[in-house]
């Protein structure tokens, strides 16, 4: 008696329900070489993650691959987490990847290094761009949050240099998600709407993940981009971020 016959859909079908139903193939991680990368006008990443005896397909969606703190390149050792599934329609099993970090080196060591590259590239921490600073400014930025120890050592020092100064406050978050776009916030509110003679941004001392928003990009074009001079107070003496560069 002959079996029971199965369309190819039917059949993928059935394969994609046993991937899916594996607790081992829906949280994994894989580590290996980035071959082929390419990103697609939707924004999805498809790459090939491959050793010495193989290979598999991989796909970062938009939403995913917007999280990816480095930009993947060809080459690049990394280890991806996330599931394997079937892509219906060709048959075609492949890591579906939720997470993305290099291997041996800090995800956030790579991408300051990674962007300290391209805008030095692009010219934004060239000394010719650099703004003379006001030898007795009267009227003094500052955009940091007002919980922290920083506007009171600024407000103190700045006082006891010269005690008919003028010291304004934009708050902001100096850490978390929404901290970079605050700080360009506090920047384009003293170049449009209250002229000062100059401009501190800072925080007080912390980790490279503490210290991330005054490492993001936007911040960085604004500070290049403000027609008044910054001062960068990040950190610690030993800390250094892309803000002091430019």
């Amino acid at each position: 008696m002959a079996g029971k016959i199965y369309t190819v859909s039917q059949l993928n079908k059935y394969l994609r329900q046993q991937f899916d139903d594996d607790i081992i193939l829906q949280n994994i991680m894989l580590k290996g070489e980035i071959s082929n990368f390419k990103v697609h006008s939707s924004g999805h990443c498809y790459f090939t993650l491959k050793d010495n005896l193989a290979s598999i397909k991989c796909v970062a969606f938009r939403f995913n691959a917007m999280k990816f703190r480095f930009a993947p390149q060809n080459g690049m050792k990394v280890i991806a987490s996330g599931y394997i599934s079937i892509y219906e329609k060709d048959g075609l099993y492949q890591l579906y990847v939720q997470s993305l970090a290099p291997e041996g080196i800090g995800e956030l060591a790579l991408a300051f290094e990674q962007l300290k590259n391209k805008l030095n590239d692009k010219g934004l921490f060239d000394s010719k761009y650099k703004k003379q600073l006001p030898f007795y400014p009267k009227r003094i930025g500052v955009v940091t949050s007002r919980m922290g120890a920083v506007i009171k050592d600024i407000c103190h020092v700045a006082k006891r240099r010269n005690p008919l100064v003028k010291i304004l406050l934009y708050s902001v978050l100096v850490q978390g998600e929404n901290a970079s776009k605050e700080i360009v916030q506090g920047i384009e509110f003293f170049n449009k709407k209250c002229p000062v003679d100059v401009i501190i941004i800072g925080r007080g001392g912390g980790s490279l993940e503490d210290l991330w928003a005054f490492n993001e990009e936007n911040v960085i074009r604004a500070i290049f981009a403000s027609k008044i001079p910054i001062i960068s107070a990040v950190g610690h003496e030993t800390d250094y971020t892309l803000s002091d560069l430019v």
